[in-house]
């Protein structure tokens, strides 16, 4: 397998994840996070496709880091006491995880080509990944410190906003 066909195969991976997920928390606002994911990765996987293919394909930006940061507003923990479910902060860790793997890929991939139409490509796709990553690892922040600044405003001193 080389490795267009690695990435294209990568991000359908990604989407069916992310469709998993979306089902498995549909009682929560992480499954509109997961869906809006997923739709992504099939994006990504199309946009690839149609480059191995040789046929037009367009780099449209994405609104994915506004309205996951949307959503998050009103997003609960999906942990649950004495389940197998991860918890919310452990899934975006995973998540995290799995889009620094995208983007090293695409950087890799774009180091080794020459063409601008290619390295065009290579270079969106890392900046939908990082912007995914961006977003998580901004989710991953607010959920920390929900747990670890459990104090009195009245009596502790906050060092950072959130």
């Amino acid at each position: 397998m080389n490795a267009l066909d690695y990435a294209i195969k990568m991000e359908y991976d990604g989407e069916k994840y992310y469709r998993e997920q979306a089902e498995i928390n549909k009682d929560n606002g992480l499954s509109v996070v997961c869906n809006l994911l997923a739709d992504e990765e099939k994006e990504h996987a199309q946009i690839l496709e149609n480059k191995k293919n040789h046929l037009e394909y367009k780099l449209s930006d994405s609104d994915f880091l506004v309205n996951a940061k949307n959503i998050y507003t009103g997003a609960k923990g999906i942990a649950v006491e004495g389940t197998n479910y991860p918890s919310q902060l452990d899934f975006y860790r995973v998540v995290s995880d799995m889009e620094t793997k995208s983007i090293d890929l695409y950087k890799k991939l774009l180091s080794d080509v020459t063409e601008d139409e290619e390295k065009k490509l290579y270079e969106y796709l890392i900046k939908q990944e990082e912007k995914h990553l961006e977003a998580f690892d901004e989710m991953s922040r607010l959920l920390q410190n929900a747990e670890w600044w459990i104090e009195s405003p009245e009596f502790g001193r906050r060092m950072e906003e959130y």
